[in-house]
């Protein structure tokens, strides 16, 4: 635990749901509604540091919130599911956090390329 990093102080945070060793919150700059946080307890800066178990828990969590948030709301359709590794990947909280973001037809007038659109130019092919 680190008591500068914002996900180690999980009493400051409002957890929406854990299983084992991960937690999740919402992003509070959500690219869309639902927009979920999947977040180690221990402090491990990004998805390659984790354990095993870890990232057992991590893809059980992610399986889980899509089916909350599918039986919440019927508009979703799609997923995009996301990490950073490192400052030059995007990486601004370094403690491994994964991005479930929930997508909707008509969300944008494109989503060709999904994730690629990390690098705009590589977006459409």
């Amino acid at each position: 635990m680190s008591k500068e990093c914002l996900f180690c102080q999980t009493e400051r945070l409002s957890i929406v749901m854990d299983h084992g060793s991960v937690y999740t919150i919402e992003d509070k700059f959500p690219v869309t509604r639902g927009h979920m946080l999947i977040i180690p307890f221990a402090h491990k800066e990004n998805f390659f540091d984790l354990s095993p178990e870890e990232k057992r828990h991590s893809l059980e969590l992610l399986d889980l919130l899509k089916d909350k948030l599918c039986s919440e709301d019927t508009s979703i359709d799609g997923f995009n599911i996301g990490m950073n590794c490192g400052e030059s990947a995007g990486q601004t909280i370094f403690h491994c956090h994964i991005h479930l973001i929930p997508r909707r037809s008509g969300d944008t007038l494109s989503p060709k390329g999904g994730v690629r659109g990390v690098i705009p130019e590589k977006q459409a092919y």
